[in-house]
């Protein structure tokens, strides 16, 4: 019988040490740690350290109401007096989804060199921000008119702010109820 001897073979002659097929090259010959399911001691420390953070933070419902929606149109607008009128918002009164109501705003405007909207901006009571949109408009447009898909947190008053170009500032608005809410993450 013959017996068989076991020899021990370098790490750096085997042939994943070298990078081998599809296999990167270790260091110092040493070979690539198996790869396992197996949780290591610098992803627990981490996942701790950043569970130790959450009772820090604190959670701050972001809702715009309609104090900040007047400062909001205030900003845009300046000191210059706000007319109702001109401006019109097509938006369903009941909207089942708040994740995505369809409306148009329309200004009443010719839409000449002399006489065209210059922006439209949209602004609403309950969302995280008060400032829904804002849109640069030029003659070129043709047609005082922006549609568009917004989302919409709570059953809430929204108003169009229409700026033309003798620097009026008209507006109109829209109750809307919401029957399933969206915009409840916080922003900040």
């Amino acid at each position: 019988m013959s017996e068989t001897r076991r020899t021990s073979v370098p790490a750096s002659a085997h042939p994943r040490a070298s990078g081998g097929p599809g296999l990167p090259a270790t260091d110092h010959g040493a070979l690539p740690a198996p790869a396992s399911g197996r949780t290591t001691r610098r992803i627990f420390l981490a996942a701790a350290g950043g569970a130790a953070l959450l009772p820090v933070l604190k959670v701050v419902p972001a809702r715009a109401t309609p104090e900040t929606m007047q400062a909001a149109i205030r900003k845009v607008i300046g000191e210059a007096p706000l007319r109702k009128g001109k401006v019109t918002i097509d938006v369903p009164p009941l909207v089942e989804n708040g994740n995505t109501v369809p409306l148009t705003i329309s200004v009443d405007s010719p839409m000449t060199q002399a006489d065209h909207v210059q922006a439209i901006h949209l602004f609403n009571q309950k969302n995280p921000q008060p400032n829904v949109i804002g849109a640069r408009l030029s003659p070129r447009a043709g047609k005082a008119q922006l549609s568009t898909r917004i989302k919409l947190a709570d059953a809430q008053t929204i108003v169009a702010v229409a700026q033309l170009s003798d620097g009026t500032f008209w507006s109109g608005d829209a109750d809307v109820i919401v029957t399933i809410a969206a915009c409840v993450e916080d922003l900040q």
